[in-house]
């Protein structure tokens, strides 16, 4: 039953997905992601992205991901609402039929979804909803040193310190 968790999850940030929008795409840079499974089993997961200019195309567009490919017969998204219905396959063939429908800006984005496949032969309906919104101009470095805990104190000095 895990495996269909993590499923849900990894549609719906699939189902963002769409094609030229009526209205500015997302906006590029720092992006804060979450996306929640609400039924049959509770969970959540926050994903933090940097959008490049380059990317936004491939984000809105994107068909699959490395887990599913999908495909939405109806997929309309302009004036800022989205309306999403298709199937998406994972590489080993199971199913899931997607019905999404939400919001977007050019620095946000809501989206709830409901989902449906059969395992075992069982059929397994759900929900789930993505919240996205862009938290920053600029992305981090990758290529930076992690920062230290804020209550962390670094001294700069080459001269100890006494209490």
């Amino acid at each position: 039953m895990r495996r269909f968790a993590s499923a849900p999850t990894a549609l719906l940030a699939l189902a963002i997905a769409g094609p030229v929008l009526a209205q500015p795409a997302i906006r590029p840079g720092y992006w804060e992601t979450t996306n929640a499974i609400v039924s049959p089993i509770r969970s959540s997961s926050v994903e933090k992205k940097c959008i490049t200019p380059a990317d936004v195309e491939k984000f809105m567009a994107g068909p699959s991901n490395r887990h599913y490919a999908c495909t939405y017969p109806t997929r309309i998204i302009a004036d800022g609402k989205i309306l999403l219905k298709g199937t998406c396959a994972s590489k080993r063939g199971q199913k899931v039929a997607v019905s999404g429908s939400g919001t977007y800006t050019p620095t946000s984005f809501q989206l709830s979804a409901d989902i449906a496949t059969d395992i075992l032969g069982i059929p397994i309906s759900g929900k789930a909803r993505t919240e996205a919104r862009r938290i920053g101009n600029v992305c981090p470095d990758p290529n930076a040193p992690a920062a230290p805990p804020a209550s962390a104190s670094i001294s700069t000095s080459d001269t100890p310190t006494t209490p």
